[in-house]
């Protein structure tokens, strides 16, 4: 995919995707979309397979969709814009919340729109010192989506939520760690080491525990606590079983680094 608007690699476990559109901010548009879905499906029965990371390339994660391919019809109506989120980011940030393995997004510059919900649809957001975010639907008389209008009050409480979504100021990658919705905020000069030591931290670790552990806590926020205990002991049961946590029982017993193979 290199000539592409979306780059995509995959080895060691882990899978990249880098959107490609620097010229346009990496905007997204249809033809991305489906780059992305196919770059998703190839891997994600893939036993191997550890962590997927996004990114993107330029001073831009992604400033949204490309709003040229939203401009109202040649004969003047406007188009359906519920027909992309249908066909499109419903999808994907389904797939992202349901993938059994971390999803990382490594936040290289700003995140606009609907860039900045799909940001907040990965598992663990690391960011530049530089990056920010910015929701600016409703300069275009649109509403926050993509799940924006549930991550945002989930993350940082209904207050800040309708602040972010209603007057669009700009979120530093700082105030936005400060505040909760993402991870970690790093120097713009360590940005690619410190990404490069979160992502193989990740793909050395037990896969299937991580999985559910994301799975359980996702569920938390609609769940009732008999509900979430039942999830707990289901997930429970099933590592238990698993090779992981053998090896890493034994490797605390036997006082050294387990080796988890993720399977």
């Amino acid at each position: 995919m290199s000539d592409s608007g979306v780059l995509f690699d995959y080895a060691a476990g882990v899978a990249r995707i880098t959107f490609n559109r620097p010229e346009r901010l990496n905007s997204l548009n249809d033809g991305m979309h489906r780059e992305i879905a196919a770059a998703i499906a190839g891997i994600e029965d893939d036993p191997a397979l550890r962590v997927l990371v996004f990114t993107g390339t330029g001073r831009a994660f992604c400033a949204g969709q490309d709003q040229t391919d939203r401009v109202p019809s040649p004969d003047g109506k406007p188009r359906d814009l519920g027909q992309s989120l249908e066909n499109y980011y419903k999808p994907l940030i389904l797939k992202l919340r349901s993938l059994p393995i971390p999803v990382v997004c490594a936040l290289n510059g700003v995140a606009a729109g609907v860039g900045s919900t799909l940001a907040l649809a990965c598992d663990i957001v690391i960011a530049t010192r530089s990056a920010y975010f910015v929701q600016g639907f409703t300069k275009l008389g649109l509403l926050p989506d993509a799940g924006a209008t549930q991550f945002l009050p989930q993350l940082i409480g209904p207050a800040r939520a309708l602040g972010l979504s209603m007057l669009n100021e700009k979120l530093d990658a700082e105030k936005a760690a400060e505040w909760g919705l993402i991870w970690r905020c790093v120097n713009d000069d360590v940005f690619v080491s410190e990404t490069q030591a979160l992502v193989e931290q990740l793909a050395r670790s037990a896969t299937r525990a991580l999985g559910l552990t994301k799975l359980a806590i996702h569920a938390a926020g609609s769940n009732a606590l008999a509900q979430q205990l039942d999830l707990e002991i289901a997930s429970q049961r099933v590592l238990g079983y698993t090779d992981d946590y053998r090896e890493g029982t034994a490797a605390f017993r036997e006082k050294r680094a387990p080796v988890f193979r993720g399977a």
